[in-house]
């Protein structure tokens, strides 16, 4: 017990020395995601990165082997990217610095816990370690080419469903043209806020619900695609009902704040996709063979081993 408590005191030494050596870097993202919607799913990262590595405590203490050679090497690269960042504060703009300064913070914190824990019990748990680089806030250029892409992924996405249902349209980058209406995707149309939180909502949903790594990979990439379709769905709907039941829907309550509405169908959508590759696991599972009870098992048998895909 003794040398459990100690490695969970290396670890909060070495957090609490990262807090207040960087606490710019990690107050500004709560304050930049407190004040601007586009950075809001911040706020869930620490939340839930520790939900999801709570629960795994008493088997990570049991596990716990000092690695210095790997910790070390973590912490060492953490503190050359901050002494470079301080380098740079005069040369690049301060978004940048603030998400390389950032990076440089949740590097330390993980490089802390490999030293602490080591190798094995990091790699048990790389999956929350890793979301916890969710905390880094994207420089306003990055976030731009983001707007951009869903602006222009849900304009032709919007044109699909116009297609589908037969309607005659044109679209020309973020314009949409349809009979008697044209509609502009315009940035505060791009739906980055909800974009991003069905982003963190699908990775902690994997977390919890599926077990293979490729599984995981696989309804985490759908998840941007799937909230382009979401925000192409919303245009088409309020076109829709503009154009064949009450031009007010245009600047009705549905346009200003119906985004719940195509977020929640989103979700059940993503939980469609969970429910096929649960089975898909769930028989993976039962087509496990169980070793026959040998004669000389004092009445016990091995249990089977757990399914590994590549």
């Amino acid at each position: 017990m003794k040398s459990h408590r100690g490695h969970e005191t290396y670890l909060s030494l070495l957090l609490a020395v990262s807090i207040l050596a960087g606490w710019h870097a990690l107050r500004e993202p709560l304050v930049l995601a407190a004040r601007d919607d586009q950075y809001t799913h911040i706020l869930l990262i620490l939340p839930v990165g520790l939900a999801m590595i709570l629960p795994h405590w008493r088997t990570l203490r049991a596990m716990a082997t000092l690695n210095f050679r790997a910790g070390v090497a973590v912490l060492s690269v953490a503190l050359l990217i901050a002494g470079l960042s301080v380098g740079w504060s005069t040369r690049i703009p301060g978004d940048v610095l603030l998400s390389i300064r950032t990076f440089a913070l949740v590097l330390w914190w993980i490089g802390s816990f490999v030293l602490c824990f080591g190798y094995r019990c990091a790699r048990s748990v790389l999956f929350p370690l890793l979301f916890l680089f969710g905390l880094v806030p994207l420089p306003q250029s990055a976030l731009n080419a983001v707007v951009v892409l869903l602006q222009q992924g849900s304009a032709w996405t919007a044109s699909l469903f116009f297609l589908a249902c037969g309607v005659p349209v044109s679209q020309d980058g973020v314009i949409v043209t349809i009979p008697g209406l044209t509609v502009v995707v315009a940035e505060e149309c791009s739906s980055i806020r909800s974009s991003s939180m069905l982003l963190v909502t699908t990775i902690v949903l994997a977390y919890f619900l599926l077990r293979s790594r490729w599984r995981r990979a696989v309804v985490i990439g759908l998840a941007l695609p799937l909230s382009v379709a979401k925000n192409g769905l919303r245009v088409f709907s309020i076109a829709m009902l503009a154009t064949r039941v009450d031009p007010a829907y245009l600047t009705g309550r549905l346009h200003h704040q119906g985004g719940i509405v195509f977020f929640a169908i989103a979700v059940f959508a993503m939980l469609g996709v969970f429910v096929i590759l649960r089975r898909g696991e769930n028989r993976l599972l039962r087509s496990v063979p169980i070793p026959a009870k040998s004669d000389d098992s004092d009445g016990q048998s091995e249990a089977p081993p757990a399914p590994t895909e590549s």
